[in-house]
Protein backbone atom coordinates (compact mmCIF):
# COMPACT_ATOMS: atom_id res chain seq x y z
CA UNK A 1 0.00 0.00 0.00
CA UNK A 2 1.36 3.43 -0.91
CA UNK A 3 2.09 6.02 1.77
CA UNK A 4 -0.82 8.17 0.59
CA UNK A 5 -3.41 5.43 1.03
CA UNK A 6 -1.85 4.32 4.30
CA UNK A 7 -2.19 7.86 5.71
CA UNK A 8 -5.68 8.23 4.21
CA UNK A 9 -6.97 5.02 5.87
CA UNK A 10 -5.33 5.94 9.19
CA UNK A 11 -6.86 9.42 9.21
CA UNK A 12 -10.33 8.17 8.26
CA UNK A 13 -10.26 5.38 10.87
CA UNK A 14 -8.96 7.44 13.79
CA UNK A 15 -10.99 10.48 12.73
CA UNK A 16 -14.20 8.44 12.83
CA UNK A 17 -13.45 6.97 16.26
CA UNK A 18 -12.43 10.28 17.86
CA UNK A 19 -15.28 12.10 16.15
CA UNK A 20 -17.91 9.73 17.55
CA UNK A 21 -16.27 9.88 20.98
CA UNK A 22 -16.40 13.70 20.89
CA UNK A 23 -20.10 13.66 19.98
CA UNK A 24 -20.83 11.22 22.81
CA UNK A 25 -18.97 13.38 25.37
CA UNK A 26 -20.77 16.48 24.10
CA UNK A 27 -24.13 14.75 24.51
CA UNK A 28 -23.32 13.86 28.12
CA UNK A 29 -23.38 17.54 29.13
CA UNK A 30 -26.72 19.17 29.95
CA UNK A 31 -27.05 22.25 27.78
CA UNK A 32 -30.80 22.80 28.12
CA UNK A 33 -30.61 25.02 31.23
CA UNK A 34 -33.55 23.29 32.92
CA UNK A 35 -33.86 20.91 35.82
CA UNK A 36 -33.02 17.26 35.13
CA UNK A 37 -36.21 15.34 34.46
CA UNK A 38 -38.18 18.47 33.59
CA UNK A 39 -40.80 18.39 30.84
CA UNK A 40 -39.40 19.93 27.65
CA UNK A 41 -42.83 20.79 26.29
CA UNK A 42 -42.62 18.43 23.35
CA UNK A 43 -45.04 15.58 22.68
CA UNK A 44 -45.30 13.10 19.86
CA UNK A 45 -47.77 10.24 19.61
CA UNK A 46 -48.50 10.51 23.32
CA UNK A 47 -44.84 10.50 24.33
CA UNK A 48 -43.54 13.49 26.30
CA UNK A 49 -39.89 14.59 26.01
CA UNK A 50 -38.08 14.93 29.34
CA UNK A 51 -34.66 16.41 30.04
CA UNK A 52 -33.05 13.08 31.00
CA UNK A 53 -29.38 12.15 30.53
CA UNK A 54 -28.23 9.21 28.40
CA UNK A 55 -28.60 5.85 30.21
CA UNK A 56 -25.38 5.08 32.10
CA UNK A 57 -25.31 1.43 31.03
CA UNK A 58 -25.56 2.52 27.37
CA UNK A 59 -22.86 5.18 27.86
CA UNK A 60 -20.46 2.72 29.50
CA UNK A 61 -21.11 0.17 26.77
CA UNK A 62 -20.38 2.79 24.11
CA UNK A 63 -17.13 3.82 25.80
CA UNK A 64 -16.10 0.15 26.03
CA UNK A 65 -16.28 -0.08 22.24
CA UNK A 66 -13.69 2.72 22.01
CA UNK A 67 -11.39 0.80 24.36
CA UNK A 68 -11.88 -2.38 22.33
CA UNK A 69 -11.13 -0.50 19.10
CA UNK A 70 -7.95 1.00 20.54
CA UNK A 71 -6.67 -2.41 21.73
CA UNK A 72 -7.62 -4.07 18.45
CA UNK A 73 -5.92 -1.43 16.30
CA UNK A 74 -2.81 -1.63 18.45
CA UNK A 75 -2.53 -5.44 18.24
CA UNK A 76 -3.67 -6.09 14.67
CA UNK A 77 -3.03 -4.33 11.33
CA UNK A 78 -5.81 -1.90 10.59
CA UNK A 79 -4.19 1.49 10.25
CA UNK A 80 -2.69 1.59 6.78
CA UNK A 81 0.74 -0.05 6.69
CA UNK A 82 1.00 -0.40 10.47
CA UNK A 83 1.66 -4.15 11.09
CA UNK A 84 0.24 -4.37 14.62
CA UNK A 85 2.07 -5.39 17.79
CA UNK A 86 1.30 -9.10 17.24
CA UNK A 87 2.58 -9.11 13.66
CA UNK A 88 -0.59 -10.91 12.48
CA UNK A 89 -1.33 -11.15 8.75
CA UNK A 90 -4.16 -12.83 6.87
CA UNK A 91 -1.72 -14.07 4.22
CA UNK A 92 1.39 -13.04 2.34
CA UNK A 93 0.12 -10.10 0.31
CA UNK A 94 3.19 -9.43 -1.82
CA UNK A 95 3.75 -12.86 -3.42
CA UNK A 96 3.68 -13.00 -7.22
CA UNK A 97 4.17 -16.71 -7.90
CA UNK A 98 3.37 -20.13 -6.47
CA UNK A 99 7.05 -20.52 -5.51
CA UNK A 100 7.02 -17.28 -3.51
CA UNK A 101 3.75 -18.31 -1.85
CA UNK A 102 5.20 -21.69 -0.81
CA UNK A 103 8.37 -20.05 0.54
CA UNK A 104 6.30 -17.50 2.48
CA UNK A 105 4.03 -20.17 3.99
CA UNK A 106 7.00 -22.32 5.00
CA UNK A 107 8.80 -19.35 6.56
CA UNK A 108 5.68 -18.40 8.52
CA UNK A 109 5.22 -21.96 9.77
CA UNK A 110 8.90 -22.42 10.65
CA UNK A 111 9.09 -19.07 12.48
CA UNK A 112 5.64 -19.51 14.06
CA UNK A 113 4.54 -16.17 12.65
CA UNK A 114 0.87 -15.22 12.94
CA UNK A 115 0.05 -15.75 9.26
CA UNK A 116 -3.59 -16.84 9.27
CA UNK A 117 -3.44 -18.63 5.92
CA UNK A 118 -0.28 -20.53 6.85
CA UNK A 119 -1.81 -21.48 10.21
CA UNK A 120 -5.00 -22.76 8.57
CA UNK A 121 -2.98 -24.85 6.12
CA UNK A 122 -0.95 -26.26 8.98
CA UNK A 123 -4.07 -27.02 11.04
CA UNK A 124 -5.82 -28.61 8.06
CA UNK A 125 -2.82 -30.80 7.32
CA UNK A 126 -2.70 -32.00 10.93
CA UNK A 127 -6.45 -32.60 11.05
CA UNK A 128 -7.07 -34.10 7.61
CA UNK A 129 -3.63 -35.24 6.44
CA UNK A 130 -3.91 -38.79 7.80
CA UNK A 131 -7.39 -39.16 6.30
CA UNK A 132 -6.16 -38.20 2.83
CA UNK A 133 -3.24 -40.58 3.15
CA UNK A 134 -5.46 -43.43 4.35
CA UNK A 135 -7.83 -42.99 1.40
CA UNK A 136 -5.04 -42.72 -1.18
CA UNK A 137 -2.74 -45.52 0.05
CA UNK A 138 -3.16 -49.28 0.07
CA UNK A 139 -4.13 -51.12 3.25
CA UNK A 140 -0.47 -51.64 4.18
CA UNK A 141 0.24 -47.93 3.77
CA UNK A 142 3.25 -48.67 1.61
CA UNK A 143 2.18 -47.42 -1.83
CA UNK A 144 -0.55 -45.48 -3.56
CA UNK A 145 -3.55 -47.38 -4.79
CA UNK A 146 -4.22 -47.20 -8.51
CA UNK A 147 -6.82 -44.68 -9.66
CA UNK A 148 -9.38 -47.41 -10.46
CA UNK A 149 -8.87 -48.83 -6.95
CA UNK A 150 -9.36 -45.44 -5.33
CA UNK A 151 -12.38 -44.76 -7.55
CA UNK A 152 -14.01 -48.00 -6.35
CA UNK A 153 -13.93 -46.68 -2.76
CA UNK A 154 -17.06 -44.52 -2.19
CA UNK A 155 -15.44 -42.52 0.63
CA UNK A 156 -12.30 -41.79 -1.39
CA UNK A 157 -14.36 -40.89 -4.45
CA UNK A 158 -16.51 -38.49 -2.44
CA UNK A 159 -13.42 -36.76 -1.04
CA UNK A 160 -11.94 -36.56 -4.55
CA UNK A 161 -15.13 -34.96 -5.80
CA UNK A 162 -15.06 -32.37 -3.00
CA UNK A 163 -11.44 -31.54 -3.81
CA UNK A 164 -12.40 -31.20 -7.47
CA UNK A 165 -15.25 -28.83 -6.63
CA UNK A 166 -12.95 -26.70 -4.47
CA UNK A 167 -10.03 -26.47 -6.89
CA UNK A 168 -11.02 -27.46 -10.42
CA UNK A 169 -14.66 -26.53 -10.96
CA UNK A 170 -13.84 -22.87 -11.65
CA UNK A 171 -12.58 -23.91 -15.08
CA UNK A 172 -14.13 -27.31 -15.74
CA UNK A 173 -17.51 -26.65 -14.14
CA UNK A 174 -19.09 -28.31 -11.12
CA UNK A 175 -20.30 -31.11 -13.40
CA UNK A 176 -16.83 -31.37 -15.03
CA UNK A 177 -18.32 -30.85 -18.49
CA UNK A 178 -16.14 -27.83 -19.12
CA UNK A 179 -16.78 -24.68 -21.07
CA UNK A 180 -15.51 -23.24 -24.31
CA UNK A 181 -11.73 -23.46 -24.03
CA UNK A 182 -11.88 -25.75 -20.98
CA UNK A 183 -12.02 -29.52 -21.61
CA UNK A 184 -15.00 -31.72 -20.85
CA UNK A 185 -13.71 -34.39 -18.46
CA UNK A 186 -16.74 -36.68 -18.72
CA UNK A 187 -16.24 -37.88 -22.30
CA UNK A 188 -13.51 -39.99 -23.87
CA UNK A 189 -11.78 -37.17 -25.77
CA UNK A 190 -8.45 -36.51 -24.05
CA UNK A 191 -5.84 -34.08 -25.36
CA UNK A 192 -3.01 -35.68 -23.38
CA UNK A 193 -4.49 -39.12 -22.84
CA UNK A 194 -7.07 -40.45 -20.40
CA UNK A 195 -4.98 -43.24 -18.89
CA UNK A 196 -4.53 -43.02 -15.09
CA UNK A 197 -0.86 -42.07 -15.29
CA UNK A 198 -1.54 -39.42 -17.95
CA UNK A 199 -4.25 -37.89 -15.77
CA UNK A 200 -1.92 -37.81 -12.76
CA UNK A 201 0.82 -36.20 -14.85
CA UNK A 202 -1.61 -33.53 -16.05
CA UNK A 203 -2.77 -32.70 -12.53
CA UNK A 204 0.71 -32.81 -11.00
CA UNK A 205 2.62 -30.76 -13.54
CA UNK A 206 -0.09 -28.87 -15.43
CA UNK A 207 -0.20 -28.41 -19.18
CA UNK A 208 0.77 -25.62 -21.55
CA UNK A 209 -0.81 -25.94 -24.97
CA UNK A 210 -0.08 -23.63 -27.85
CA UNK A 211 -1.27 -23.74 -31.43
CA UNK A 212 0.54 -21.23 -33.66
CA UNK A 213 -1.33 -18.67 -35.75
CA UNK A 214 -1.39 -19.54 -39.45
CA UNK A 215 -3.12 -16.45 -40.79
CA UNK A 216 0.00 -14.74 -42.12
CA UNK A 217 1.46 -17.99 -43.46
CA UNK A 218 -1.63 -19.21 -45.31
CA UNK A 219 -3.37 -15.93 -46.05
CA UNK A 220 -7.15 -15.53 -46.04
CA UNK A 221 -7.71 -17.96 -48.92
CA UNK A 222 -5.38 -20.54 -47.43
CA UNK A 223 -7.06 -20.33 -44.02
CA UNK A 224 -10.47 -20.84 -45.63
CA UNK A 225 -9.18 -23.90 -47.52
CA UNK A 226 -7.56 -25.46 -44.46
CA UNK A 227 -10.71 -24.88 -42.42
CA UNK A 228 -12.79 -26.61 -45.09
CA UNK A 229 -10.46 -29.60 -45.06
CA UNK A 230 -10.40 -29.78 -41.25
CA UNK A 231 -14.21 -29.67 -41.10
CA UNK A 232 -14.39 -32.40 -43.72
CA UNK A 233 -12.33 -34.72 -41.50
CA UNK A 234 -15.25 -34.97 -39.08
CA UNK A 235 -17.80 -35.57 -41.84
CA UNK A 236 -18.97 -32.00 -42.34
CA UNK A 237 -20.22 -30.95 -45.79
CA UNK A 238 -17.82 -28.41 -47.29
CA UNK A 239 -16.68 -27.04 -50.63
CA UNK A 240 -14.81 -30.00 -52.13
CA UNK A 241 -12.42 -27.79 -54.11
CA UNK A 242 -11.46 -25.81 -51.01
CA UNK A 243 -11.04 -29.01 -49.02
CA UNK A 244 -8.74 -30.50 -51.67
CA UNK A 245 -6.56 -27.40 -51.65
CA UNK A 246 -6.65 -27.35 -47.86
CA UNK A 247 -5.45 -30.95 -47.69
CA UNK A 248 -2.22 -29.89 -49.40
CA UNK A 249 -1.72 -27.01 -46.96
CA UNK A 250 -2.58 -29.30 -44.04
CA UNK A 251 0.90 -30.79 -44.40
CA UNK A 252 2.08 -27.91 -42.19
CA UNK A 253 -0.41 -29.01 -39.51
CA UNK A 254 0.39 -32.72 -39.73
CA UNK A 255 3.49 -32.33 -37.57
CA UNK A 256 1.20 -32.05 -34.54
CA UNK A 257 -2.17 -33.39 -35.67
CA UNK A 258 -0.79 -36.25 -37.77
CA UNK A 259 -1.28 -36.85 -41.47
CA UNK A 260 -4.66 -38.43 -40.72
CA UNK A 261 -5.70 -35.56 -38.41
CA UNK A 262 -6.18 -37.87 -35.43
CA UNK A 263 -3.95 -35.78 -33.19
CA UNK A 264 -1.07 -36.63 -30.89
CA UNK A 265 -1.40 -36.90 -27.08
CA UNK A 266 2.33 -36.28 -26.70
CA UNK A 267 1.78 -32.68 -27.88
CA UNK A 268 -1.79 -32.29 -26.67
CA UNK A 269 -2.82 -31.92 -30.31
CA UNK A 270 -6.55 -32.72 -30.59
CA UNK A 271 -8.12 -35.33 -32.83
CA UNK A 272 -9.76 -33.42 -35.70
CA UNK A 273 -11.75 -36.38 -36.99
CA UNK A 274 -14.26 -36.56 -34.13
CA UNK A 275 -16.93 -34.09 -33.08
CA UNK A 276 -15.28 -32.90 -29.88
CA UNK A 277 -14.14 -29.30 -30.26
CA UNK A 278 -12.49 -27.50 -27.38
CA UNK A 279 -12.96 -23.99 -28.78
CA UNK A 280 -16.19 -24.52 -30.70
CA UNK A 281 -17.16 -26.43 -33.85
CA UNK A 282 -18.61 -23.64 -36.00
CA UNK A 283 -16.73 -22.53 -39.09
CA UNK A 284 -16.13 -19.18 -37.40
CA UNK A 285 -14.62 -20.87 -34.34
CA UNK A 286 -12.36 -23.14 -36.38
CA UNK A 287 -11.35 -20.23 -38.60
CA UNK A 288 -10.37 -18.23 -35.52
CA UNK A 289 -8.25 -21.16 -34.30
CA UNK A 290 -6.38 -21.45 -37.58
CA UNK A 291 -6.10 -17.72 -38.19
CA UNK A 292 -4.94 -16.60 -34.74
CA UNK A 293 -3.86 -19.80 -32.98
CA UNK A 294 -4.86 -20.89 -29.49
CA UNK A 295 -3.18 -20.71 -26.11
CA UNK A 296 -4.18 -22.94 -23.22
CA UNK A 297 -2.67 -23.29 -19.75
CA UNK A 298 -3.60 -25.59 -16.90
CA UNK A 299 -1.70 -24.85 -13.66
CA UNK A 300 0.34 -27.48 -11.85
CA UNK A 301 -1.36 -28.72 -8.68
CA UNK A 302 1.32 -30.93 -7.14
CA UNK A 303 2.78 -28.23 -4.89
CA UNK A 304 -0.64 -26.85 -4.01
CA UNK A 305 -2.54 -30.05 -3.23
CA UNK A 306 0.23 -32.51 -2.44
CA UNK A 307 0.44 -35.99 -3.92
CA UNK A 308 -2.19 -37.59 -1.64
CA UNK A 309 -4.89 -35.19 -2.78
CA UNK A 310 -3.65 -35.31 -6.38
CA UNK A 311 -4.36 -39.06 -6.39
CA UNK A 312 -7.84 -38.55 -4.94
CA UNK A 313 -8.70 -35.86 -7.49
CA UNK A 314 -7.17 -37.97 -10.26
CA UNK A 315 -9.31 -40.94 -9.27
CA UNK A 316 -12.44 -38.80 -9.39
CA UNK A 317 -11.52 -37.38 -12.80
CA UNK A 318 -10.73 -40.87 -14.11
CA UNK A 319 -14.09 -42.15 -12.81
CA UNK A 320 -16.02 -39.53 -14.78
CA UNK A 321 -15.28 -41.23 -18.10
CA UNK A 322 -15.05 -44.75 -16.66
CA UNK A 323 -18.28 -44.99 -14.71
CA UNK A 324 -18.79 -48.73 -15.09
CA UNK A 325 -15.24 -49.52 -14.02
CA UNK A 326 -15.33 -47.23 -11.00
CA UNK A 327 -18.58 -48.55 -9.50
CA UNK A 328 -17.83 -50.31 -6.21
CA UNK A 329 -18.69 -53.96 -5.84
CA UNK A 330 -22.03 -54.63 -4.14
Amino acid sequence: MTTFWSVWITVITLGTIFGIAAILIWCLKDKMGVEEGADMGHEYDGIRELNNPLPKWWTYLFFSTFIFAAVYLALFPGLGNYPGLLGWTSSAQQVKSVEEMEASIKASQDNQQLDQYAKELDDADKFYGESFKRLAYNSEGTAYRTLPEIASDPDALRVGQNLFLQNCSQCHGSDARGFKGFPNLTDDAWLYGGEPEAILTTIRHGRVGAMPAWGETFGDDGVREVVSYVLSLSGRKVNSREAAAGKVRFAACAACHGTDGKGNPAFGAPDLTDNDWLFGDSRADVTESVQYGRQGVMPAWSNILGDDKVHLVGAYVWSLSNQTQSEPAQ
